[in-house]
């Protein structure tokens, strides 16, 4: 519970300010490409750092890991609200900022995975992982509008400020955890190369996990590009910023529902039955935003889609805890989430670039093909159809 009270405060912080970094910088230079940048320069990180900080968690103190991150964030977005206030603030500093956000984040998301396990016995960790989901959902309910509504009445910097404060209470959470985030001492270090790869071996011999490493990212592709898709939608029809953050809090409100629910829907379908279904809900609803005729209802389209995330993470994401041993859970969650970010960047970089030169709507058909394209190859994918129950992993 401690963990979990102190990421909530945190996520808040972070959904607060995500979505003011494409607002920020649209009003700076008034280009859906310099916002897609933003977005990407935090993603970037995980392709860079996610294989070797994998293996480095694994080797430190988790818990130790996760406060200096949470520290380093503190530290570069309070330089926004500190820019804004000597009149310096420029595009490439919220590039900057972004970069460093998200390397930290690499660090500590990877720190929080491999701990969980440590804090919740396996038996629970559905429960658990529908917990965090339901948790993060709330928030993304209420996380951009208060963001938002910060940024219009407040000022600028404030969200920036908001955040740091969050990841200050992160990290009084964290201190006062007393359970070790590892089972026990880890083995004399090895190669870097050697352990990386163990992670590699892993993951790749247990082809149902390989694929979800590989669906998951192609999922992450296009939500890493609907903010700015329904910003920019939501700009063209009238909306304020305010307007915006209440789109997006709409958004949350099917997260919450998807996440209630999630926990329910693992007890009575199989893997496959999940997976498959919620990836063709996605497919279908996805290309309707571009027939909705007032802003407020690209909200409803957002909910209904974002409702489907976690009850896909619930199933994937205790499937695969459950079945990795504690001295690797770094290094195979680093590698899984490699592939699973990995196309995040070029998403949100691809998504303002076609919608500078090509418009919303040729933007919404090119990332619909996508949905398609991967709803179709999950139906038809051996593993996810045969997946056993989490009583039978050495079936996986």
């Amino acid at each position: 519970m401690l963990l979990w009270s102190g990421q909530v405060v945190s996520t808040l912080g972070s959904t607060a300010t995500s979505i003011v970094y494409p607002l920020l910088i649209l009003r700076l230079t008034n280009s859906p490409a310099a916002a897609g940048v933003a977005a990407a320069l935090r993603a970037v990180p995980y392709l860079l750092f996610s294989l070797p900080v994998g293996a480095l968690v694994d080797r430190w103190d988790r818990k130790r890991v996760m406060i200096l991150c949470d520290v380093g964030r503190a530290i570069a977005v309070l330089s926004v609200p500190l820019a804004l206030w000597f009149n310096l603030l420029t595009t490439w500093q919220l590039y900057a900022v972004a970069f460093i956000e998200g390397s930290f984040f690499v660090f500590f998301n990877i720190a929080e995975v491999a701990a969980l396990p440590r804090v919740v016995p396996a038996g629970q960790l559905p429960e658990a992982a529908a917990q965090n989901e339901a948790a993060f959902g709330a928030v993304h309910i209420v996380g951009p509008s208060i963001g938002t509504s910060i940024y219009q009445l407040l000022g600028r910097g404030a969200p920036f400020i908001a955040n740091a404060i969050a990841y200050s209470l992160s990290v009084v959470s964290l201190v006062l955890i007393k359970t070790e985030f590892r089972a026990a001492k880890v083995a004399p270090a090895r190669a870097l190369r050697t352990e990386i790869l163990e992670g590699l071996h892993w993951l790749w011999h247990r082809p149902l996990i390989r694929y979800m490493a590989l669906l998951t990212g192609g999922l992450n592709f296009v939500n890493s590009a609907v903010p700015i898709i329904v910003i920019v939608l939501a700009k063209r029809m009238g909306a304020t910023d305010i307007d915006i953050g209440l789109i997006f809090s709409i958004g949350g409100v099917g997260g919450i529902a998807g996440s209630l629910i999630g926990g329910r829907i693992q007890r009575r379908f199989s893997f496959g039955q999940v997976i498959i279904s919620t990836i063709w809900i996605e497919a279908v609803l996805f290309p309707l935003y571009l027939v909705v005729p007032q802003f407020f209802l690209l909200g409803a389209i957002y909910a209904f889609i974002y409702m489907m995330g976690p009850i896909y993470n619930v199933v994937q994401f205790s499937y695969r805890l459950s079945l990795i041993p504690d001295a690797l859970q770094g290094r195979v969650n680093s590698t899984f989430r490699l592939v699973a970010f990995g196309l995040t960047p070029i998403g949100a970089a691809a998504s303002g670039f076609l919608l500078e030169h090509m418009g919303p709507t040729s933007t919404i058909l090119v990332f619909a093909l996508w949905y398609l394209l991967f709803a179709i190859l999950t139906t038809c994918n051996p593993s996810v159809r045969a997946a056993r129950p989490l009583n039978r992993p050495s079936q996986v």
